[in-house]
């Protein structure tokens, strides 16, 4: 029916002129009730009644043009047919469908003037009395035509209503499904440049140092091979757990260990104190209070380790860093700072474009929980990293 609409409209058509003709055989008014083949239309009702149902053909092409077309048939009908031929169906037809594609105003304005217009006719120029059954029956078929028309177009309107609700919320699933990809991917990027990042800076001075003493002081590279590996090894268990994250919840293989947070933070400094970096920390944290949420103790964490991992990649020879923890309120405030070394102008800036992801990573990670990260120079030299995580 919606594939062929035109052919549809031609058989209620077709229809409708068959239940006008056979109800225009029909006399209401016999001695024992309604009764059949009493009377005969006239060649003129015929006529009316093929048009009436022809012009229903076209009624969703021009649902008005039908229904003032049916309208003046009817009309035409009811002031001279005698006996009366149903002619008005095709009216009551063309006025659902108006009032099922037009709005409701539209429908109250069409439908008054339609039911007043061919009731008024139907009781003053009609043969019968005004009150006869037929003239108020043309008054109730016309009021139930508009009033279904309204109510199926309200109906129609009410699903693509929620149809379009439906598409709506599936299409912000489906973005907020990609929104979460994303940021997770992001967090998983900003672990791996932390940990590699960390870890290989530490693993390429040791083996500096190993290569530079070998000869002479073979204790000495031996000991620092020892840190290559111990860093090595570290570097393999973290990125074995940032890279088990993408599993599966039930995969056997998928990391058990927790995160690393202030906790391992004596370990991590010792991994920067054995790569030639003094470090001294100071960490002052509320008595009695819950610990630290686990977001905001790894983004802590990472925040110290990428710090000072700038801080021995770009800082002089001879820089000394310091690091504090201090939780003011609700908050968390990380400060690593570093006095340069013998370099003047050594660590990297803000605004440096060949600074690599470090600083973004850091202030992802604060701006994450809804906390901030700011880094750059110191006056006098070095660099200062601050960040303020809430708790």
């Amino acid at each position: 029916m919606r594939a062929y609409p035109l052919a549809t409209d031609g058989l209620l058509a077709f229809g409708a002129l068959v239940s006008m003709v056979v109800g225009s055989f029909a006399d209401p008014h016999g001695p024992h009730g309604p009764t059949f083949g009493t009377r005969t239309p006239e060649p003129f009702s015929l006529l009316l009644m093929l048009l009436g149902a022809a012009a229903l053909v076209l009624r969703r092409r021009r649902p008005r043009t039908v229904l003032a077309v049916t309208c003046g048939l009817s009309l035409l009908e009811l002031a001279s047919g005698d006996p009366r031929a149903p002619v008005a169906m095709s009216a009551v037809i063309a006025l659902y469908t108006v009032a099922a594609l037009t709005d409701r105003p539209t429908t109250w304005r069409i439908g008054l003037l339609t039911m007043t217009g061919l009731t008024a006719v139907a009781m003053l120029a009609g043969p019968m009395p005004w009150y006869a059954q037929e003239n108020i029956g043309i008054f109730a078929w016309t009021g139930m035509a508009a009033a279904a028309g309204d109510a199926v177009r309200s109906r129609r309107a009410f699903v693509d209503a929620i149809r379009e609700r439906a598409e709506r919320a599936e299409r912000t699933r489906e973005e907020e499904a990609r929104r979460r990809v994303a940021e997770e991917r992001l967090r998983i990027a900003r672990d791996l440049h932390d940990v590699v990042a960390h870890h290989i800076a530490l693993v390429n001075v040791q083996a500096g140092v190993a290569a530079h003493v070998m000869d002479k002081r073979p204790d000495q590279a031996k000991e620092a091979l020892a840190h290559v590996r111990d860093a090595s090894r570290s570097a393999l268990n973290e990125l074995r757990a940032t890279v088990g994250l993408l599993r599966q919840s039930g995969d056997p293989e998928a990391p058990t260990e927790p995160a690393p947070g202030l906790a391992v933070l004596d370990e991590l400094l010792d991994t920067f104190r054995h790569a030639g970096l003094p470090v001294t920390a100071t960490v002052q944290l509320g008595t009695g209070t819950a610990p630290l949420p686990a977001a905001a103790d790894l983004a802590a964490y990472r925040v110290i380790q990428e710090a000072l991992t700038n801080v021995r990649k770009h800082a002089g020879p001879g820089a000394r860093a310091e690091v504090s923890v201090v939780q003011v309120g609700n908050s968390v405030e990380v400060t690593v700072l570093d006095d340069g070394g013998d370099s003047a102008d050594s660590a990297p800036r803000q605004s440096d474009p060949g600074g690599g992801h470090g600083l973004l990573g850091m202030r992802e990670r604060a701006g994450a929980l809804g906390g901030s990260c700011d880094a750059g120079p110191r006056y006098g030299g070095g660099f200062r990293v601050h960040a303020t995580l809430p708790v």
